[in-house]
C-alpha cells in the first residue's frame, strides 16, 4: 500500500502568519497528538490529519489491509471509541488578542472536544468545519485539548433498533446497515469496488486563530452576468467586528489577472462596522474581461480579487479570492426528441468528455498535493474536460478544485448522498442544512464548478430497485416524502440562497433507469445495460442517452498490481484472495461471460488478466465513440470510473498504483479534441470528424488503408475533408464491399488517419470487422530494441505481421508509457517511451511484451 502520509493544507495555514501590525496570528495544532483506544491506557503518536486505522497500520497494530484477506482483520476498530490528546503552549502576547478561535476543519465524525476542562464542541458531521471561540478558556503556558471519538457503529445502533428496519444500503458491508445515520463518507462503509474501513479521527487540519479588531469570515465573488463585453460582480463580504462599539472603516476591492491584483481600477466604500457580524455587498463591473474557458477552448484566465478593511488608518482585515470569470448553466429544454441535457459555458454548448471520480484513497488523508497533481495529469492527458465528484465519497479537498480551475476541467458536484434513502427527520435535516451551507460557501468561488446535483441514484432506487417488495407501504411513502423534502426543497433552496449562479438537479439519473431506455430522450442516464444488463458492447450505440453520466465495464488490474496483494497460489478467479478483491457479486463471472463472447479462451490466469484489460479498453472505446458521434442529441460521456481507492478488480481506467489500463489509452484517443471516428452501418463505413475546437479545421487529409494482417497494405484512398467546429459529422462514406470481400474480413483491417496540411497525423482509427474470436490473427514475433537511460527507457517494437493489442509491461508501479496496448501493423516500427524516477540505465529493468495471438 502507498505510505505517503503528508496532507495538503489550505494555503493560508502552511505556516504561522501575522497580518499587518499583529492583526492576526495562526498557531498550527497538527503536531504532537497522541491517540488511544478508550480506557486502554496505551497511547500512540498520531499523525494529523489522519485516522485511527491509518495510524494503527503505521504502528503495526493492524496488518496491511490491502494484502490477502487482511480486510477482515481491521474491522474491530470501528466498534471501539478512541481518544486523542494534545498539549500546546500559548504566550501572554497571544492572550492579548481580542479573539481566539479554534478551527477544526474536519472531524470524522462523532466527537466531543474538551479544552482545559470544558467541553467546547460536539461534532456530528465529517463534512463541516467547526470554529469555536475559546479566548476565555485559554491560559498562559500549557493548554490541553482532548477529543473523544465515538464508534459510528455503536453510537448509531439505537437508531437502527428504533427504526425497526434495516435501510436497503447494499453497499454497507455489514449486517447492520448504519451508514445512512452517519454524515460521513459513505464509501468508508464499503462499496461494490471498495474495501470497508470505517474510520475515526482528525481528518483535516487544526489551528488556533488569534484576531484583533475584525476578520473577514467569507468573501463571495458572485458573478451575476458575464459576457465578452462585461463581467458584473456582486462582491459579498462577511466581516466580524470584535469591537464593542460601531467603528468607521473603508472597504476596498482590488482585482486583476492572477498575480496582478492591482491591475483593475479599485473600488472603495465607507462603512460602519457594527459589533459582530456584518454583511456587505459591493457591485463591480469589469469591461472586456478575460474569460475562463474549458480545456481545448482557450485559456483558463483566473482573476485575483482582494478585499481590504482599513479603520483608524490601520489595515484590520484582508482576504484574497481567486476565480475565473465565465457564465455556466445546465440546459434542460424541450426539443423534438424530448428534453436536452448539456452544459453551456460562455454561451456555447460543451460536449462533456470525462469520468466519474471516487475518492482516491480509502485512507482519505493520504490524498496529498502530489495525489491531486497526478490525478489531474491523468485527466488532462486523456483529453477530458469534465469530471463528476460522485455522491458516495467526500466534498473534495480545496486542491482538487484549484487543479480543475487551472486546467479547464468542469466539475459536476454531487451532494454526498448515494444509492439509499436517508432519514429526513428535523434533526437529521438540520445537520444536512449546516453541511450544505458550509460546502456551498466553501466551493462556490471555483470557476470549474459547473452545477450541483442532490444525490446519486436514490430516486432511481425508490422507483426501480424492488424495495416496494421488501418494505411496508408506509415506509416507502415516508421515503418518497423524505426525498422531496431533502432534494427538491431543502438543498435547492440553499443552493439558490448561497450560490445563486449555478443550476441544480435533484439527483442523477435525473429521470431514467437503464432498464427503461425510452426515458433516455429526456434525461441523463446511468446505463448499466452494458455490464449488469449483459448488453453487448456494440449494443450501446443503439440506445444513446442525452447525457451518459454513468456506464462502465470491469477489468482486473495488471499483474504487477495483483502481485502486490495476492501470492501466486491465489491467482485464480474464485480464490479466496481474489474474491476479497472483487466486491461486485457477479463481477468475475461477467468478465468471463463477455470474454467468451469476444475472445479465444486465454491459456492461463495471467493471459486472462491481460485479455480482460484489452476487452475493457476496446469495448469502452466503442461505447464512448458512439456517444461522441451522436452529438448534438447526446452531449456527454462520463464513464464509471477513472480511479480506485485500493488495489481491486473494478471499473476503473487507472489502477490504485497509477498504472493506466488499456481503457485510459483508448479514452485518450477517442476524447482527443479533434478525433477520427468510424461507424459500420448498413454495409457502409461512415468516417466522422469529432471536434471540440471552437474553430473549423479545413484542408485536412483523410487516408484510409486496407491492410492484410500478414502481407500489409493492399490499397489506399485519400480524401480532402474539413472538420466543423464544436461538432461531429460524417465526412466520408465507403461501401464495405468495395474495400474487402466477405472472406477477407477475417484477416483484413482498415487503418485510417487524419492529417493536417503539413502531413502531421492528428488522429488515427483502426477498424476490424470482427472481434478477435472470429479473426484469423497470425502468429508473429514482436521484436524489441531498448535504449536505457536514467528515468527513461525507449522501446522500439516491430513485427512482420499484425500484432494486436501489444502490451508492454515493466515491473515498476506507476511508470508512465507514451502509448500501450497498440495494434502493431505489418512491417511497422513503433517506439514507446517509458518514464519513471525508478528507472535506472544500469539496472536494465526487464521489459515484457504480449499480444493477443500469444494467449491461445
Amino acid at each position: 500500500m502507498r505510505k505517503n502520509l503528508s496532507f495538503l493544507f489550505p494555503l493560508i495555514l502552511v505556516m504561522p502568519f501575522i497580518l499587518s501590525a499583529q492583526q492576526r496570528e495562526i498557531l498550527l495544532l497538527n503536531e504532537g497528538w497522541e491517540f488511544s483506544q478508550m480506557n486502554k491506557g496505551q497511547w500512540y503518536a498520531a499523525e494529523v490529519p489522519g485516522s485511527v486505522q491509518r495510524d494503527l497500520v503505521r504502528h503495526n497494530v493492524l496488518p496491511d489491509p490491502f494484502y490477502g484477506t487482511h480486510e477482515e482483520k481491521v474491522q474491530w476498530v470501528e466498534d471501539e471509541n478512541w481518544d486523542f490528546r494534545k498539549t500546546f503552549t500559548v504566550t501572554d502576547d497571544q492572550l492579548q488578542y481580542d479573539e481566539a478561535q479554534l478551527f477544526f476543519e474536519g472531524l470524522d465524525t462523532h466527537a466531543d472536544v474538551f479544552l482545559n476542562g470544558s467541553r467546547i464542541l460536539r461534532s456530528e458531521n465529517m463534512f463541516i468545519g467547526y470554529k469555536v471561540p475559546v479566548k476565555q478558556l485559554l491560559k498562559e503556558g500549557e493548554n490541553h485539548l482532548y477529543i473523544r471519538f465515538y464508534s459510528p457503529i455503536q453510537l448509531m445502533m439505537p437508531a437502527r433498533t428504533t427504526f425497526g428496519y434495516d435501510y436497503p444500503a447494499g453497499n454497507d458491508h455489514r449486517e447492520e446497515k448504519l451508514s445512512i445515520y452517519n454524515r460521513k463518507a459513505p464509501y468508508h462503509f464499503g462499496w461494490d469496488w471498495g474495501i470497508r474501513i470505517v474510520q475515526m479521527g482528525i481528518w483535516k487540519p487544526v489551528s488556533l486563530n488569534f484576531y484583533n479588531d475584525a476578520h473577514i469570515e467569507d468573501y463571495y465573488v458572485k458573478q451575476t452576468s458575464v459576457t465578452e463585453q462585461s463581467a458584473k460582480i456582486d462582491n459579498q463580504i462577511e466581516i466580524h467586528s470584535l469591537s464593542n462599539e460601531p467603528a468607521q472603516a473603508v472597504i476596498t476591492i482590488e482585482y486583476g489577472l492572477q498575480g496582478n491584483v492591482s491591475a483593475g481600477k479599485p473600488i472603495s466604500k465607507n462603512i460602519t462596522l457594527q459589533p459582530g457580524k456584518n454583511q456587505l455587498s459591493l457591485p463591480l463591473e469589469i469591461n472586456q474581461p478575460k474569460r475562463w474557458m474549458p480545456a481545448h477552448w482557450g485559456e483558463q484566465h483566473l482573476y485575483d480579487f482582494t478585499v481590504t478593511v482599513v479603520s483608524g488608518n490601520r489595515e484590520i482585515a484582508k482576504k484574497t479570492v481567486r476565480t475565473g470569470l465565465r457564465s455556466v448553466r445546465l440546459v434542460q429544454e424541450p426539443d423534438e426528441h424530448g428534453k436536452s441535457f448539456y452544459v453551456e459555458v460562455n454561451g456555447m454548448p460543451v460536449f462533456a468528455k470525462g469520468a466519474n471520480y471516487i475518492p482516491g484513497e480509502i485512507f482519505t488523508t493520504q490524498q496529498d498535493a502530489g495525489f491531486y497533481e497526478r490525478l489531474f495529469d491523468n485527466i488532462t492527458a486523456a483529453n477530458m474536460n469534465f469530471v463528476r465528484v460522485w455522491g458516495g465519497g467526500i466534498y473534495e479537498n480545496e486542491e482538487f478544485y484549484r487543479q480543475a480551475d487551472e486546467r479547464g476541467v468542469l466539475v459536476w458536484q454531487d451532494f454526498i448522498f448515494g444509492c439509499v434513502p436517508y432519514p429526513s427527520d428535523d434533526a437529521f435535516l438540520a445537520n444536512v442544512r449546516e453541511e450544505a451551507i458550509y460546502n456551498i460557501k466553501r466551493l462556490r468561488n471555483h470557476a470549474s464548478l459547473a452545477f450541483w446535483c442532490g444525490n446519486n441514484e436514490i430516486e432511481e432506487g425508490l422507483n426501480h430497485w424492488g424495495w416496494q417488495k421488501e418494505y411496508p407501504a408506509e415506509v416507502m411513502e415516508a421515503w418518497f416524502k423524505g426525498y422531496d423534502k431533502t432534494y427538491r426543497e431543502l438543498i435547492p433552496g440553499l443552493v439558490n440562497e448561497f450560490d445563486g449562479t449555478r443550476s441544480y438537479i435533484h439527483g442523477s439519473p435525473y429521470d431514467s433507469n437503464w432498464g427503461n431506455p425510452e426515458k433516455f430522450a429526456a434525461s441523463d442516464a446511468h446505463d448499466w445495460g452494458l455490464w449488469y444488463g449483459h448488453l453487448p458492447f456494440e449494443g450501446m450505440a443503439d440506445r444513446l442517452p442525452r447525457f451518459a453520466s454513468e456506464f462502465g465495464f470491469q477489468s482486473f488490474p495488471e499483474m504487477k498490481t495483483i502481485r502486490s496483494f495476492a501470492p501466486e497460489d491465489q491467482w485464480s478467479l474464485e480464490s479466496e484472495v481474489m474474491t476479497v478483491h472483487q466486491k461486485a457479486s457477479t463481477g468475475n463471472s461477467l468478465i468471463k461471460k463477455y470474454m467468451d463472447m469476444y475472445y479465444p479462451e486465454p491459456g492461463n490466469f495471467e493471459d486472462f488478466v491481460y485479455i480482460g484489460l484489452v476487452m475493457q479498453g476496446n469495448g469502452m472505446e466503442e461505447s464512448v465513440e458512439a456517444m461522441r458521434r451522436g452529438r448534438p442529441y447526446c452531449m456527454g460521456a462520463l464513464y464509471w470510473q477513472i480511479n480506485d481507492d485500493w488495489p481491486v478488480v473494478s471499473w476503473s481506467s487507472i489502477d490504485y498504483y497509477n498504472n493506466w489500463k488499456a481503457q485510459h489509452y483508448r479514452m485518450r484517443d477517442v476524447l482527443a479534441p479533434l478525433a477520427l471516428g468510424v461507424e459500420s452501418k448498413d454495409g457502409k463505413l461512415n468516417y466522422y470528424t469529432m471536434s471540440d475546437y471552437l474553430q473549423d479545421h479545413d484542408n485536412l487529409s483523410l487516408t484510409v488503408q486496407v491492410i492484410d494482417f500478414s502481407t500489409g497494405k493492399r490499397n489506399e484512398f485519400t480524401e480532402r475533408v474539413n472538420a466543423k467546429a464544436n461538432d461531429s459529422r460524417i465526412v466520408k462514406t465507403f461501401n464495405i464491399s468495395a474495400l474487402v470481400s466477405e472472406a477477407e474480413k477475417r484477416h483484413t483491417m482498415i487503418h485510417a488517419f487524419l492529417s493536417d496540411s503539413k502531413g502531421n497525423v492528428i488522429s488515427s482509427k483502426d477498424h476490424f470487422f470482427y472481434w478477435p474470436n472470429k479473426l484469423e490473427l497470425p502468429e508473429t514475433e514482436v521484436k524489441t530494441n531498448v535504449q536505457y537511460r536514467d528515468g527513461e527507457y525507449r522501446v522500439t517494437l516491430s513485427s512482420k505481421k499484425l500484432a494486436k493489442d501489444v502490451f508492454v509491461e515493466i515491473p515498476i508501479q506507476g511508470a508512465r508509457f507514451s502509448d500501450n496496448f497498440i495494434d502493431l501493423l505489418p512491417g511497422e516500427k513503433r517506439t514507446i517511451t517509458i518514464t519513471s524516477p525508478a528507472l535506472k540505465a544500469a539496472d536494465k529493468t526487464p521489459i515484457t511484451v504480449k499480444h493477443v495471438r500469444e494467449t491461445y
